[in-house]
């Protein structure tokens, strides 16, 4: 049984906009596919989101990627059979990011297989997931990789 909010997408879109976190640093999930594969992120531009520099804050760049992978396993498989956090991350600047940016999340059929495969044991498995932030004209801003460890719950552990 899958928990209550990633029964929900809209719902658990409408939420995640709210979460203080995400809200007071202009973060907004824009989109959310209802099998929770894909999901698109915004960082608005506003005074306290800038840098000395008047570009966009390093760590709200980061902050826009942090829990997305994470959530959209829970949604793929499931909340309350696996333990899925954020493990690791690094970030690459390419160029400065100049007014609203834009990050794309995507989960394939394979990279889901594999999950489910490396884990089906009780394993532990460490996937990386690579994102890229673009600005509105579609200039690359940064290189997220972000890894994620995921494991089935003990219940759902073979012995």
């Amino acid at each position: 049984m899958r928990s209550f909010f990633f029964r929900y997408p809209r719902l658990f879109r409408w939420t995640m906009n709210l979460w203080p976190p995400m809200f007071f640093s202009g973060i907004r999930l824009v989109e959310l596919s209802n099998d929770f594969r894909y999901a698109r992120v915004d960082l608005k531009w506003r005074p306290w989101t800038r840098n000395v520099n008047g570009t966009q804050y390093g760590g709200s760049l980061f902050s826009m990627t942090d829990p997305f992978y994470a959530l959209l396993l829970f949604g793929c498989l499931g909340f309350d059979r696996y333990l899925i956090w954020d493990s690791s991350a690094e970030i690459d600047f390419i160029s400065p990011g100049v007014g609203r940016l834009t990050a794309e999340f995507h989960l394939e059929d394979e990279q889901l297989h594999e999950i489910r495969q490396q884990t089906a044991e009780g394993d532990k498995y460490f996937p990386e997931f690579v994102v890229y932030i673009r600005d509105q004209q579609g200039t690359l801003v940064a290189k997220v990789i972000r890894r994620v460890y995921v494991r089935l719950k003990p219940a759902y552990r073979k012995v």
